[in-house]
């Protein structure tokens, strides 16, 4: 990846407000760790870096800007702050010496928003086929999906709110679907609002 792109985010600042708020995240590390997710070892590596408990299916365990989210049958996704990554992937071909695995640096390849307020849930109801309602979608889970024509994956965080992360070369697209979504007048009322 050209060096310009090293360590800028994909949008810097860019954010929209309606119903609810859309904001680039900014720069996160992230590491693609592909291999026997049953493997002790595995495990370890994947959640000492993330200093959370290792999720099951469809599962994400994050505690700011850590997290451990299984992404298929053998892939995790390992999220944690950008200057770290290069130390973890270290620790990684380390611990899994001798082992059939894959890790790589992907931190420079996606972008990532913040949807927030009382209706988030309702901006992505709009553009992913996935269920994004309470009970299919509560904390804790990871969705891999599609946002209007392209794929992206999305959880909640501690707060509440959803992250979305995607690839940086439709960041534009993303964000400028969310920021539609989520639109002043634009509300479905699809799901019920706590006062």
């Amino acid at each position: 990846m050209s060096e310009v792109w090293q360590n800028q985010s994909a949008l810097p600042g860019a954010s929209a407000t309606g119903f609810a708020r859309v904001d680039e995240i900014g720069l996160r590390g992230a590491i693609v760790l592909r291999g026997d997710l049953s493997s002790s070892a595995v495990k370890n590596v994947a959640t000492g870096i993330g200093g959370v408990d290792m999720p099951g299916t469809l599962g994400i365990n994050l505690v700011e800007e850590r997290a451990v989210a299984w992404m298929s049958p053998d892939e995790l996704l390992l999220m944690m702050p950008y200057a770290e990554v290069d130390v973890a992937l270290g620790q990684i071909h380390k611990t899994l010496e001798g082992q059939h695995y894959l890790a790589q640096n992907v931190s420079d390849t996606r972008a990532g928003f913040l949807v927030s307020g009382a209706r988030a849930r309702e901006v992505l109801a709009k553009l992913t086929p996935a269920d994004v309602s309470p009970d299919a979608f509560p904390k804790g889970v990871v969705r891999r999906s599609k946002l209007g024509q392209v794929p992206a994956a999305f959880w909640l965080n501690d707060e509440g709110d959803i992250e979305v992360i995607c690839f940086r070369s439709v960041a534009q697209y993303v964000f400028d679907l969310l920021a539609n979504a989520a639109k002043a007048g634009s509300e479905v009322g699809y799901f019920s609002i706590p006062d």
